[in-house]
């Protein structure tokens, strides 16, 4: 049940929510679904309001408070020990040293359910994407149709975007967490695709700005065939499009602010697709000295 609420909360903090930050800790696991609909104004284009008010939705138990309450105590707990025994519960000395790490690995279904799926079905398009484990349970199968078919509701310009996204680290009492991949300054995958081309996103809540998240893309191409592919991407290839708007490509990517990870495919092409992920890791490429990927141009040059 505490994961369940857990897992809400991380779905509503994605989204446009307005959930007040001013809600008691203790509160925060059981009603945060309840709020999130509450104070969420979307609708989309053409759908009915609900009749039902919505403080009618709020569920409290008074056993149910009890076991989350066990359960985000004992959570809080251990990242306490953890971070008494060192950053991300490493020592020292082996946070120092490491090389490489493997982020994510799909061995089981328990892998898969720390990704979410998503396709434009949920601005009335039609494209389909799902998930499942590939053969002998040994990597993560995304597949589905693309389908660039704009929804007729009068305010959809464009149309035809599926993607998979991890669900971002939620700490004790819903708390926001991130992942700290300073240490690291390459993104190293093996994938198996059909030849499409798919855009690497890294989310980050930055120190000083008043965007919300900053959105970094890599366009990754597959190059097809029966055999996999190991990709390095080094972190200084990947340029800032924070609300789809491509902006300064020299902005640095926070490491230690990164709140989680996805792949879109939105190529414009109807067409069924498929994209096969044994891995995601970090590396740390000594080998690699480009501090950045891109040309850069000196701004109001003295004549």
């Amino acid at each position: 049940m505490a994961l369940a609420v857990v897992s809400l909360s991380g779905a509503c903090s994605r989204g446009s929510c307005c959930r007040p930050k001013a809600l008691p800790p203790l509160l925060g696991p059981l009603l945060s679904y309840s709020m999130c609909r509450l104070y969420s104004t979307y609708r989309r284009p053409g759908s009915e309001p609900e009749k039902k008010p919505a403080w009618k939705n709020v569920d409290l138990s008074f056993k149910k408070s009890i076991e989350v309450l066990k359960t985000q105590l004992s959570l809080l707990k251990k990242e306490a020990e953890d971070h008494l025994r060192g950053p991300e519960g490493q020592p020292l000395s082996r946070h120092l040293l490491e090389q490489t790490r493997v982020l994510w690995e799909f061995r089981s279904q328990e892998d898969l359910n720390k990704w979410v799926i998503s396709s434009d079905v949920e601005i009335g398009g039609k494209s389909e994407v799902y998930l499942k484990l590939g053969r002998n349970n040994q990597a993560a199968m995304l597949y589905g149709t693309l389908n660039t078919e704009v929804p007729r509701d009068g305010e959809t310009k464009y149309s035809g975007y599926c993607s998979m996204r991890a669900k971002p680290p939620v700490g004790s009492f819903a708390r926001k967490k991130y992942y700290d991949w300073s240490n690291f300054n390459s993104l190293y995958l093996r994938v198996r695709g059909d030849g499409r081309p798919w855009m690497v996103n890294i989310y980050t809540d930055p120190y000083f700005s008043h965007q919300k998240d900053d959105l970094y893309n890599y366009f990754m191409f597959t190059r097809g065939g029966p055999y996999w592919e190991e990709i390095k991407i080094p972190f200084s290839k990947f340029f800032l499009s924070s609300r789809g708007r491509v902006q300064d490509n020299q902005h640095p990517i926070w490491l230690d602010k990164v709140s989680t990870l996805g792949f879109t495919i939105g190529d414009k092409v109807d067409g069924p697709f498929q994209l096969e992920i044994d891995f995601i890791g970090l590396l740390k490429d000594r080998a690699h000295t480009e501090e950045f990927a891109y040309e850069t141009y000196e701004k109001n040059p003295r004549v």
